[in-house]
């Protein structure tokens, strides 16, 4: 579960301050994945971050009670000059677990050949992506974060494979996906919600959701 209780979160600009969320309180539950509708340039990442734990609330208070999931997409403890195979088995060693599984499921997923063995900071923002998601992968989690703004891979291979993955993980855990389509979110949730102005608003179905979306569009 991820329970957020009066959460405020903000940001000066330089000009002004930039309202992520204003006393936002709401729960996710263990087999109820969420997704939020929210436009670009709204705090999507940041909520995402929150959740995750990489980013503290101004003022209220995050509680968690599940494994949960670095977003998709994150880099964060990934060391440039080492290679994919350093990087996977610091990382398996970091969350408890085998090494040399990690490093042979994500040398798998990725499919980058030869290139596994060479330092990250070679390789090219697709490359980068393919990794950081073969990571995420790797480990199972009770519920997944998803931010559609985290940067994506045009190779068919790849999706095929970490997206046969994903759509097995999701049939026993959670999923948390924040966009600006309702597109997007509907392939994983039946349950949103819409970010406005700092304001979540909580629906039970995602039609109600898109109502509140599309006429505040």
């Amino acid at each position: 579960m991820i329970e957020f209780n009066n959460v405020s979160k903000s940001y000066w600009t330089g000009k002004q301050r930039k309202v992520i969320l204003d006393g936002a309180s709401f729960r996710v539950e263990l087999g109820k994945s969420l997704g939020i509708l929210a436009p670009n340039g709204t705090g999507k990442t940041t909520i995402v971050n929150m959740m995750a734990g990489l980013e503290k609330p101004d003022e209220g208070t995050i509680r968690r009670t599940s494994r949960i999931s670095f977003p998709l997409g994150f880099m964060g403890g990934v060391i440039s000059k080492h290679s994919a195979t350093e990087n996977a088995r610091y990382i398996a060693r970091i969350y408890g677990l085998d090494p040399d599984y990690v490093e042979a499921f994500s040398r798998y997923v990725c499919g980058i050949d030869e290139y596994f063995d060479m330092p990250i900071g070679t390789y090219s923002a697709g490359m980068r992506s393919r990794f950081a998601f073969s990571l995420l992968l790797a480990m199972e989690f009770d519920i997944y974060l998803i931010d559609e703004g985290m940067p994506s891979t045009s190779d068919v291979g790849f999706n095929r494979r970490a997206g046969s993955i994903l759509r097995d993980r999701l049939q026993t855990a959670t999923v948390v996906i924040v966009s600006h389509q309702a597109a997007t979110i509907e392939k994983f949730c039946r349950q949103a919600a819409v970010l406005r102005n700092g304001k979540l608003y909580m629906f039970d179905t995602l039609e109600e959701a898109k109502r509140l979306y599309d006429y505040q569009a």
